[in-house]
Parts: C-alpha cells; sequence; structure tokens
C-alpha cells in the first residue's frame, strides 16, 4: 500500500516537471518533447492502475492512448519541422 502511494507520488513530481517543461520551454521544441515526456507518464500511470486495480481494460486503454501521443508527437513535430 506505501509502495502504490510512493509510486503514485513520484509519477506526479515527474508529471510537474514535464509540465513545467511545455509550459515554460524556450522554444516550440521543447514544448514537443515536453508534451510527449507528459503522454509517456500519463501511458504508464495507466498501465500502473491496471496493476492496482487488476483489471486489464486499462492496459487497453493505455495501449490506444500510447498510439494516440505518438501521432501526435510526430504531427508537432513535422509541423514545426516544416516552420523552420
Amino acid at each position: 500500500m506505501t509502495a502504490n502511494i510512493a509510486v503514485f507520488a513520484l509519477v506526479g513530481v515527474g508529471a510537474l516537471f514535464a509540465l513545467i517543461r511545455l509550459l515554460l520551454g524556450p522554444t516550440p521544441f521543447d514544448r514537443v518533447v515536453g508534451l510527449d515526456t507528459l503522454n509517456i507518464i500519463v501511458t504508464a500511470l495507466i498501465a500502473f492502475l491496471a496493476f492496482v486495480f487488476k483489471n486489464s481494460l486499462y492496459l487497453d486503454i493505455a495501449l490506444a492512448y500510447g498510439i494516440l501521443s505518438f501521432v501526435e508527437t510526430v504531427v508537432f513535430a513535422r509541423f514545426l519541422e516544416g516552420r523552420k
């Protein structure tokens, strides 16, 4: 039980740092990296929730979210590459 609380706290700290990079990134590329990091953290959090609640439906949700976040990152990167 305390291990779960520690994991959620550390994930929250990581998400906070990624959110700061997303909001305060000096360049648009830093913001894309912050968004990608935040998406990875959310995907891992959903997978951890599947373990905590012992429900495999969360793994399907994590997989779909991971695929969509990858496509989102590629689209933003391509958009920023074309703006140079």
